[in-house]
């Protein structure tokens, strides 16, 4: 029992504590952005994870829709049923948060000896996790995600369309060509 008491306690004390877990998408989520990320607007989005680069989705948008860095995150243009919508997209991180208890004991026991700490930067460790968070509005500037709106199956399928081509798509100007 004294065995067991002592690998429990080194198992806590040399784990990390999670503070937030950044969430985990599979494939894409539609769901209202500001629950995702207060920032966000108030439309509904499909978000997905970003495995590449800062600014690769920016970059891809901007070569395929040849917009020569004006505007591009903002009210890009796109046609479905001879219907003219605009998405928006935002780069949002989302971090993982732990505490190390390790540094921290150790810290602590030299801070009373005297000397000074040397692990504070190891204490709290921070992960980033990078998504993408697209949203569509028409001429109205309505909300094109919504669950009730008229064209919400094609719009879905064109943004995940776009999501898979971009994944898929190591250099833009391929994109600019599948046109």
């Amino acid at each position: 029992m004294k065995h067991l008491l002592t690998i429990l306690v080194l198992l806590i004390f040399s784990s990390c504590i999670p503070l937030r877990i950044a969430p985990t998408i599979k494939n894409d989520k539609v769901m209202l952005a500001k629950k995702f990320k207060r920032n966000l607007p108030r439309n509904y989005a499909l978000i997905f994870e970003d495995p590449k680069d800062a600014n690769e989705f920016y970059n891809y948008i901007n070569t395929k829709h040849e917009l020569n860095h004006q505007d591009v995150e903002w009210n890009t243009p796109f046609i479905i049923d001879d219907e003219q919508f605009f998405f928006s997209f935002y780069e949002v991180e989302i971090p993982t948060k732990t505490i190390n208890l390790i540094p921290i004991i150790i810290d602590v026991s030299l801070d009373s000896n005297g000397y000074d700490p040397m692990f504070e930067d190891s204490q709290f460790s921070r992960i980033g996790h990078w998504y993408i968070a697209l949203t569509v509005s028409d001429a109205n500037m309505d909300d094109c995600l919504k669950p009730n709106y008229k064209f919400r199956k094609e719009i879905l399928m064109y943004l995940r369309d776009l999501r898979m081509e971009y994944l898929d798509t190591n250099n833009y100007i391929e994109a600019l060509l599948k046109k």
